[in-house]
């Protein structure tokens, strides 16, 4: 991993602002900007609170508040007695935060994925709105099938920018699925460097398809939970597009809703 440049090369005094934005957001804006450019990637360690404080002319409680909500957002992690570091995505945090099914006995399992099909295609009005791209843009399209215990409870279409994802290939990916269940998002962070950090969902109940029958092992028309989500990165932009026809007969899809910050 490359050394951090140092702290007075990427943090500047903060400029007057006359927006109104407290002091401490644009401290957060500024501390954001540099783990989305790179400046600082996931696991390396941030300046001191002492070294951030001088470098932007604020308070040390200025400082703690902005760094207290990227903690907040899982953007960056404190670690006692060794200071504050760019969260990494681990594949644990990941299922945690990400996958929401539960067994109707409550307990939470690791999910698996097998990748059924991998397409280059071009973005029609759904993904490319999603995505923040024109229809007809390039895509890339991967078609999955999510278990949990060895039962399919999951068939998942995935769209992402062609151009974000530049080098994503077919076979490393479903060998990568295989041997690390957990979901793509520790893949995305650690291959491409976007790092989801929540994600915007709408759902609705729906008839399973032929597709979704043959796949979740269920009759046809059966319903299924329709959830389409985008996965939003650092910075607002959007990272991915994921359709998901989810089988509740023994499941159930759980949500932690919090108040907004």
């Amino acid at each position: 991993m490359p050394a951090a440049l140092p702290t007075a090369a990427v943090f500047q005094p903060l400029a007057p602002d006359d927006t109104g934005m407290p002091l401490y957001r644009a401290v957060k804006r500024a501390l954001l900007g540099a783990i989305q450019s790179g400046a600082y990637r996931a696991g390396q360690t941030l300046p001191s609170e002492a070294e951030l404080a001088g470098a932007f002319q604020v308070s040390i409680g200025t400082l703690r508040k902005a760094v207290d909500e990227l903690a907040s957002e899982h953007i960056v992690a404190r670690r006692q007695g060794r200071g504050t570091f760019v969260a990494s995505l681990s594949r644990e945090r990941s299922v945690l935060q990400f996958f929401n099914l539960e067994p109707d006995s409550g307990v939470r399992a690791t999910p698996s994925s097998e990748l059924l099909a991998f397409e280059r295609v071009r973005a029609g009005a759904e993904a490319a709105a999603a995505l923040g791209l024109r229809e007809g843009d390039p895509l890339l399209q991967l078609d999955s099938l999510t278990s949990l215990g060895g039962a399919p409870v999951a068939l998942e279409r995935v769209s992402l920018s062609a151009a974000a994802f530049k080098g994503l290939a077919e076979k490393p990916l479903r060998e990568r699925l295989a041997a690390q269940p957990g979901g793509l998002y520790p893949l995305y962070q650690s291959e491409f460097g976007l790092t989801v950090v929540r994600a915007r969902e709408r759902a609705r109940t729906a008839a399973a398809d032929r597709r979704a029958a043959r796949a979740l092992a269920l009759p046809l028309g059966a319903p299924v939970l329709v959830v389409r989500r985008t996965a939003i990165g650092l910075g607002d932009q959007p990272v991915e597009f994921r359709s998901s026809l989810i089988n509740t007969a023994q499941h159930e899809y759980v949500n932690l809703l919090e108040p907004p910050r």
